[in-house]
């Protein structure tokens, strides 16, 4: 059944330090098997579950969880939309971050992977990946991380590594970010770390990794550096460090 869970027996102390997910997937039984595993964690807690995407959005916006754990397709609405609306600048108004969406994936869903990228995900995990790398996901995420399954990953750079070189994206592709994400990439490409862009623009160290993670994977390029090449290369800064 779709909503809220109560969750395991817990002290108000124990609840207030685990990690609250909601679980978004058309399948009742793959969210049932989630929820267990989760559950058997001392530091989680599944308060909701959704059946597809617009109930989702519906459940993260009354519950408030630490991380999301989003299904590709579904019906209603599939991931890639439910993710583009929990990532939306509109959706968090009020919030210092957006929650991080974990996506479930598997082998033959690469241009979901991509779109889910580009709508802001901040971690992908493959749907039949050992128990204990859920959890890591989940924590990493909840912590300002990003996470990408090693073989998402591989397949993500043998598809870089095969397009014509150099690859950058075109100034176009900045489009893909937020207001946020600009001034990060700015700064990144001041030659900034992450504590002096923490302080910079009065944000945690924490959330400034978030950013630096979803620029990266916007853009499509693997590393500070080539982000610092986009940065220059589309105008947003100047040769002579301006923004």
């Amino acid at each position: 059944m779709d909503g809220t869970r109560s969750g395991a027996p817990a002290s108000a102390g124990e609840a207030d330090r685990r990690l609250r997910v909601v679980l978004v997937d058309d399948e009742a039984l793959i969210r049932a098997g989630l929820a267990l595993l989760l559950e058997s964690e001392p530091d989680m807690v599944v308060v909701g579950e959704a059946g597809d995407g617009r109930a989702g959005v519906e459940a993260v916006a009354g519950l408030q969880p630490d991380v999301v754990v989003m299904d590709i397709r579904m019906p209603v609405m599939d991931g890639v939309a439910a993710t583009r609306i929990l990532t939306s600048e509109e959706f968090n108004s009020g919030r210092t971050e957006a929650i991080p969406v974990l996506i479930l994936t598997t082998f033959n869903e690469d241009e979901a992977v991509h779109a889910a990228l580009r709508a802001g995900a901040s971690g992908f995990i493959l749907k039949n990946s050992a128990p204990r790398i859920l959890a890591s996901a989940i924590r990493a995420l909840a912590e300002g991380a990003g996470w990408l399954d090693p073989n998402v990953t591989r397949k993500l750079l043998d598809e870089f590594s095969n397009r014509p070189e150099p690859f950058l994206p075109t100034p176009a592709e900045l489009d893909e970010l937020t207001r946020r994400e600009r001034e990060v990439l700015a700064a990144i490409a001041m030659g900034m770390n992450n504590t002096q862009i923490a302080a910079k623009l009065f944000l945690s160290e924490a959330t400034v990794k978030t950013h630096v993670h979803r620029i990266l994977m916007k853009l499509g390029v693997a590393d500070r550096a080539q982000a610092v090449a986009v940065a220059y290369r589309s105008g947003l800064v100047k040769p002579d460090g301006r923004s």
